[in-house]
């Protein structure tokens, strides 16, 4: 079921729709608003953080495969070592314990997909999902600068993908929030109906620019998530992390009595009325059905999907979603 509530929402018999204002901050960014984010990406992580010998290492599940291992020395074991890190021949031969140590990747390439196409151009509470998209791409390319990692991303909307090579500087970032902005901007209530193809179409440029050993962090409502995009992801999940952020909106998970409502796809309309308890209920049950074949998509390539309310701090909801870690932690 595509988002009945996509592009347009107004009172049941107006006639003339509303401009939205473009100094809203909860319906456009600007790149002010990207940057005045940096001081909040923190606290979470897209990788495992715990050391190798840490106590606490394998006792909870990790978001992602993580990056991988290179080995740094073989020294003696000492209290607090983790026992699944002792090297049993060197502990035989030298008949005193001693264990591996290994130190995790530091550089690791950050590929961000960021939707925003006119199916992202709606909210119903806080902010529009365009802008919660916008606000996560921020959070995560000054998170993963902030460690030393690179950066890229590849943007879209129903026009255009603008592709940015993933580079360890702060050029690459604010060419990637540029874009962002440039697309958030365009998008308007008079436009005409959105294709949901291009998500697959910017997944298979994707898959064209990524080699491996890539952190994918696609950010979308998903909308026209299909075989193709099993068949896209999967390729692309062969050698690289996969991250889903779903963008959604409450009026699609749990919607509320309203009144009689017009609702748009840019081409028909119809009135809906939100009072009704049954037609409440198959509005959430399809965003349910929705969720959980595309979490059960992901899941076959071992990719977590995250949700992301366009209701509430999106800085809040991905240290919920991704674990608090130190300031000082890995990306």
């Amino acid at each position: 079921m595509r988002d009945p509530f996509q592009i347009r929402k107004a009172a049941a018999g107006a006639a003339k729709k509303r401009k939205a204002d473009p100094t809203d901050p909860r319906v456009y960014v600007s790149l002010e608003q990207l940057v005045l984010l940096r001081p909040q990406a923190n606290g979470f992580s897209f990788l495992p953080h715990q050391p190798v010998h840490s106590l606490l290492t394998g006792k909870h599940g990790s978001r992602l495969r993580g990056r991988g291992l290179n080995f740094e020395e073989i020294r003696s074991y000492q209290p607090g070592d983790d026992i699944r890190s002792m090297d049993w021949k060197v502990t035989a031969r030298t008949r005193s314990p001693h264990v591996r140590v290994y130190s995790e990747e530091r550089d690791r390439p950050v590929l961000l997909i960021v939707d925003q196409r006119i199916h992202m151009f709606f909210g119903s509470v806080d902010k529009m999902k365009s802008v919660s998209a916008a606000e996560l791409a921020a959070l995560a390319t000054w998170r993963v600068l902030s460690m030393g990692d690179r950066i890229g991303g590849l943007i879209f909307n129903d026009r255009e993908i603008e592709y940015v090579q993933p580079r360890r500087s702060e050029t690459t970032a604010m060419e990637l929030l540029n874009h962002v902005v440039r697309m958030n901007c365009q998008l308007s209530s008079d436009a005409p109906s959105g294709d949901p193809s291009r998500l697959n179409a910017a997944l298979e440029k994707a898959s064209r620019v990524v080699s491996h050993d890539t952190l994918i962090v696609i950010i979308s409502d998903f909308d026209g998530a299909d075989d193709q995009t099993l068949e896209l992801t999967t390729r692309m999940a062969e050698h690289n992390d996969l991250l889903g952020l779903h963008l959604f909106d409450p009026s699609r998970s749990a919607p509320r009595p309203a009144g009689a409502l017009s609702l748009t796809d840019g081409q028909l309309q119809i009135s809906a009325d939100f009072n009704d308890a049954r037609f409440r209920d198959k509005i959430a049950a399809d965003y349910k059905q929705e969720s959980e074949e595309l979490t059960r998509t992901l899941r076959k390539l071992s990719a977590p999907l995250l949700p992301i309310s366009t209701q509430g701090d999106v800085a809040d909801q991905v240290r919920k979603l991704l674990g608090y870690v130190p300031a000082t932690g890995s990306i």
